[in-house]
């Protein structure tokens, strides 16, 4: 059994700075699709409300991510920081995915985080709706993994 201490920085208390790298560096994690890589960016007893799913726990948190990146094929996103203050952020995002029938998405939602004083992220509340689109109408091209730093954001995307 490990006694290491575990530290994610940025840490609390937040200024617009370090939020803006905690935010990019949650995207970044999640266009890995790497579910034990980024269930290390949770605390062990992490909470989640994810649409209707309640997630209890870092083991329950890396499982819906296996189960959620088996289903949301090609997935892109793009997370934008919505406000901050001492230990909470606030993330609007959006995702271009698509389903084992070829049929394209764009996932909307907002995120509310609430990080312990190690950096790892406590409690995590998501609201999310999924628009289909043809694909001719998708804006996220990158390849898979990493947004470029040169690709636009939300705002810059109109959306």
């Amino acid at each position: 059994m490990s006694t290491k201490t575990e530290i994610r920085p940025p840490l609390p208390p937040f200024t617009r700075e370090t939020a803006l790298q905690k935010v990019r560096l949650a995207e970044d994690g999640w266009n890995t699709r790497d579910a034990a890589k980024v269930a290390q960016a949770y605390s062990p007893n992490t909470r989640w409300r994810n649409r209707a799913e309640f997630v209890e726990g870092r083991d329950q948190a890396r499982a819906f991510l296996e189960r959620k990146w088996s289903k949301e094929l090609d997935y892109r996103l793009i997370k934008e920081l919505w406000a901050f203050t001492d230990n909470r952020i606030a993330v609007r995002y959006a995702y271009e995915w698509r389903d084992d029938s070829g049929n394209w998405f764009r996932s909307y939602g907002n995120e509310n985080w609430e990080f312990g004083a190690d950096g790892l992220m406590v409690n995590r509340y998501a609201c999310i709706n999924d628009l289909p689109i043809r694909e001719a109408e998708r804006k996220f091209h990158w390849p898979l993994g990493r947004r470029p730093d040169e690709h636009a954001g939300l705002s810059e995307l109109g959306l």
